[in-house]
Parts: C-alpha cells; sequence; structure tokens
C-alpha cells in the first residue's frame, strides 16, 4: 500500500511544486518507487522534472476517460509524473458527474500498489482538484513561508480539510506544517512562527522539524528539468529537502 501526499496550501507562492517536485525525486534517489501527480493546470511540477507539458496526454486525458493511466504516466529520471497543463482549468465546470470528488481516488486504485509514494501536487485553490486530492490521499503536508499573509486563509483551510474527513475520506491526517523560505534571524520568522504553531494546533498537526531555507538556486531549477535536490545537492534548500524526504521514508517526521 503506498503512501499518497498531497501538498497542499491555497496561497500560491509557499513551495508547493518545489517540495513535490523535491520529494518526487528526493524519495526516488531514496530507491523507493514514487509517482508524482500535478494537480495543478499550470503543469508546474511536469515542467520542473523534465517533462514536455504540451506534448503528450496527461492528467486531464485521464480525467476525461481518453486514456489509460499506464498512458497518462510519463516516466523520468526523478520520478514517474502524471503531467498537468492549462486544459485542466476547466476542470470545475467540465467534471461535474454525481461522484466526482472521488475520480483521482478512482484513477489511482489499479496502480497505487505498484508505487511506495504518490505525491501530489496541489492548485493554489480549494476546488474540485484539491477536494480530489485531499479525497486520493492519506495525509497532507502544508508548506507555508514565515509570512503575516501566509497565515490568512487557514481556517477556510481547516474547514475543507473537516469537509472531506466528514463526508469522503475519515482517515486523511495533517502530516505537519512545512516552513518554507526560512530565515531564523529575522524576528519577524519569530514571531509568524509562534502563531503558526497554534495554527498547528488548531489543524491537530504540528510543525514539521525540518524548515526549508531559501537560496537563489530554489528558483534557477525548473530551468534545468531538475528538482533542488539534484540541481543544488549542498545548497541549504537541496540539503534540507533531502533530509526531508529521509525523514518521510523512514516515518521519522
Amino acid at each position: 500500500m503506498s503512501h499518497i501526499i498531497a501538498i497542499t496550501n491555497q496561497k500560491g507562492g509557499v513551495g508547493k511544486t518545489t517540495t513535490s517536485s523535491a520529494l518526487v525525486s528526493g524519495l526516488t534517489q531514496l530507491k523507493k518507487k514514487v509517482l508524482g501527480v500535478d494537480l495543478d493546470p499550470q503543469g508546474n511540477l511536469g515542467f520542473s522534472l523534465g517533462v514536455d507539458i504540451e506534448g503528450g496526454p496527461g492528467i486531464y486525458e485521464l480525467f476525461k476517460g481518453t486514456i489509460s493511466i499506464q498512458d497518462a504516466i510519463t516516466h523520468t529520471p526523478h520520478g514517474d509524473i502524471i503531467p498537468s497543463n492549462i486544459l485542466l482549468s476547466s476542470a470545475e465546470l467540465e467534471f461535474n458527474r454525481a461522484g466526482r470528488e472521488y475520480m483521482l481516488r478512482d484513477l489511482l486504485a489499479p496502480i497505487q500498489d505498484q508505487y511506495d509514494f504518490i505525491i501530489i501536487d496541489t492548485p493554489p485553490a480549494l476546488n474540485i482538484l484539491t477536494v480530489n486530492a485531499y479525497v486520493a490521499s492519506n495525509a497532507l503536508m502544508i508548506p507555508m513561508i514565515p509570512e503575516v499573509l501566509s497565515l490568512l486563509g487557514i481556517t477556510q483551510l481547516k474547514e475543507t480539510i473537516d469537509t472531506v474527513k466528514k463526508f469522503y475520506n475519515p482517515n486523511l491526517e495533517i502530516l505537519g506544517i512545512l516552513l518554507t523560505k526560512y530565515n531564523k534571524r529575522m524576528n519577524l520568522t519569530k514571531e509568524v512562527e509562534e502563531l503558526t504553531s497554534e495554527i498547528a494546533k488548531q489543524l491537530g498537526t504540528v510543525i514539521l522539524s525540518t524548515k526549508i531555507r531559501n537560496s537563489v538556486t530554489v528558483a534557477e531549477a525548473p530551468a534545468h528539468g531538475e528538482s533542488i535536490i539534484t540541481y543544488a545537492p549542498y545548497s541549504n534548500p537541496g540539503f534540507d529537502y533531502a533530509r526531508l524526504a529521509k525523514q518521510l521514508c523512514e516515518g521519522s517526521l
């Protein structure tokens, strides 16, 4: 049985795709069989790991039922990927049939035992794609930058998680809040971290012990079709994400 983890936060720019690509790549380096699923119409997860997101089928065609899940998977040196592109932006209107909350869960069911980990990158919105990720997952990881604006909207996130647990997936858990772009020397970081601890309690979770430090290499890596772990393994965020992947692999978060 695979561990299915959705990387989620309705706020953009907090490092969801960076985290997703790093975990896919990092867990693959640790000899785990990993599948990355891109549920963001921007298609950044596939692009970040060197996939031609416009040149082949992906999650949109899979939801449409025009391809099999095997045909939706792209094999890369960094792990397997089900890519996305802008076509997925019509999902809210297009996929409106009864039971649409279970689409991803049902599609992954035949292959999930082939993987140790399935990492789902979610869009910066609480829409049907995000709900599909939550319903299909065992657990959530919430990246957040230590800024006051990042704290806003957590109540709405909690409501969505609670609704999914109540009606669709009672076994869903939150692994923790992952602080990204972290600089412990800034006073604001310390203040926000204290507030985040209170939010973590409201969500019934914790701040993960590994924090992801910032570096220009985080922005450079996607242009090379690599995660930060393979592009700059000795950078601060490369080291931090490698540690996070190792903890996830060992179950020691």
